[in-house]
């Protein structure tokens, strides 16, 4: 294929093509796939893997850099509606195309040069993978694997262990690639994290575990924020006031971004003593009730979603913590919630705003009205649009991720994949459809 192409293996671009076909299948047989899966590749390169994902999946979604390749990948596969060529630096796709494509996994040969940069983009949260496999030189294998007081150990194992379980899999030895490169590469096998650490700011982490390996053998005393004091943080989680980060597990990496997090809401996904109106079916106050009376008798009661758009007519969704006692984990509106016994409507919307985004003084404009239904856990909703074009800051026990969307793009992963919605955004969506 490279003769044909005329395509000459790129140094610059890391391109080193798997050329052993007993080792291909065997790295795909590593996804697990089942026929309703979609795969994501990239750097296909030659096709060495997609040949043999192509026919047993639901979808092949390829991510190829260099422009011939790609081509010669279209033409391949031109008969094949199942196959999609994108002609496409992976470390810069747009990952919000392929969240409606769930059950997504992904693969990849990934470029020496900018296999760390691919990773970042697209296998950072959120994501829309249950499961990956990567190969990259086995010492970048390694480190994304190491464990806390290795030399291999640092900011990277934090960032891909903090949202994924590395499994090393297996050496591949240059003899298994053209050219042949100069070290060993390894494949990994990546699945979510799933449980056993609290929730956390991932930004905040980002930043803390930066601080933390900017001097690798400086203590963290001196790298880490000024408030609240060191002495204090070191304290409550144990520490001693000398520690380095290369000696700190990814758990107490953790809490140490927990606490320097100052969100007042940082721990609670919800307060089930907070007072609401329990409202008639024409929307008349007839008492009061805890939260957790109202949901669980079903008592009708009032609750605002706001949509926020940018100037690009992105709209911010958030995915709910696992923590939520209802739709826990699923997309929902870029703010939801219900309303205070005594408060209306509009200040309601206003007061979300800023508890679960931290946007302040935001205008907000109403769109429309969903009567008490099941789906949105009988509650009279109103619904509101407002614009935004600045960050975020959002309380991690109460929202997982937060993440900008182009309505095609939501409008269409719905139509595929409604289950990965919450129920009253639904009924939202309708309304401002």
């Amino acid at each position: 294929m490279l003769d044909q192409t005329g395509v000459l293996p790129s140094k610059q671009l890391g391109q080193n093509f798997l050329v052993d076909p007993n080792m291909a299948r065997w790295i795909v047989s590593r996804l697990e796939l089942t026929p309703d899966d979609a795969v994501v590749e990239v750097g296909p390169g030659t096709g060495a893997l997609t040949e043999h994902v192509v026919g047993t999946v639901r979808k092949v979604i390829l991510i190829e850099f260099d422009a011939r390749l790609a081509a010669a990948l279209k033409e391949r596969f031109k008969d094949d509606p199942s196959v999609e060529v994108h002609h496409e630096d992976g470390a810069k796709f747009d990952g919000r195309k392929l969240f409606k494509h769930r059950p997504l996994k992904f693969l990849g040969n990934l470029p020496y040069s900018s296999g760390g940069a691919i990773m970042k983009n697209l296998l950072s949260r959120p994501n829309p993978f249950s499961r990956a496999v990567v190969m990259l030189q086995k010492e970048v294998i390694d480190r994304l694997a190491a464990a806390a007081g290795t030399d291999d150990y640092g900011m990277l194992s934090l960032r891909v262990q903090s949202e994924w379980e590395v499994r090393p899999l297996r050496t591949v030895p240059p003899e298994a690639f053209y050219p042949q490169p100069k070290i060993d590469s390894s494949v990994a096998v990546l699945t979510p994290r799933k449980g056993g650490l609290p929730p956390f700011d991932a930004r905040l982490f980002d930043e803390i575990i930066r601080r933390g390996f900017a001097q690798r053998r400086k203590q963290l005393k001196k790298q880490m924020p000024k408030e609240p004091a060191w002495e204090e943080v070191a304290g409550s989680l144990g520490l001693p006031l000398t520690v380095r980060g290369e000696d700190l597990t990814l758990e107490q990496w953790v809490d140490l971004s927990r606490a320097f997090d100052p969100h007042p809401l940082k721990d609670l996904p919800q307060k089930d003593g907070e007072i609401f109106d329990v409202v008639d079916a024409d929307d008349q106050v007839t008492g009061t009730a805890t939260r957790a009376e109202v949901h669980a008798r079903g008592l009708l009661h009032r609750a605002v979603h706001v949509f926020v758009y940018n100037k690009r007519g992105d709209i911010l969704l958030q995915r709910r913590s696992l923590l939520k006692d209802a739709h826990p984990g699923v997309w929902d509106s870029s703010v939801s919630g219900h309303l205070d016994s005594g408060e209306d409507y509009e200040p309601a919307a206003i007061r979300e705003l800023e508890e679960e985004m931290g946007i302040s003084g935001a205008a907000v404009e109403e769109v429309g009205r969903v009567k008490p239904c099941p789906e949105t856990g009988w509650e009279h909703v109103r619904l509101y649009r407002t614009r935004h074009d600045g960050s975020v800051k959002f309380p991690c026990a109460e929202i997982d991720a937060a993440m900008w969307f182009p309505v095609a793009e939501v409008a269409a992963w719905i139509a595929n994949r409604p289950a990965d919605f919450a129920s009253g955004f639904l009924e939202c969506w309708k309304l401002a459809d």
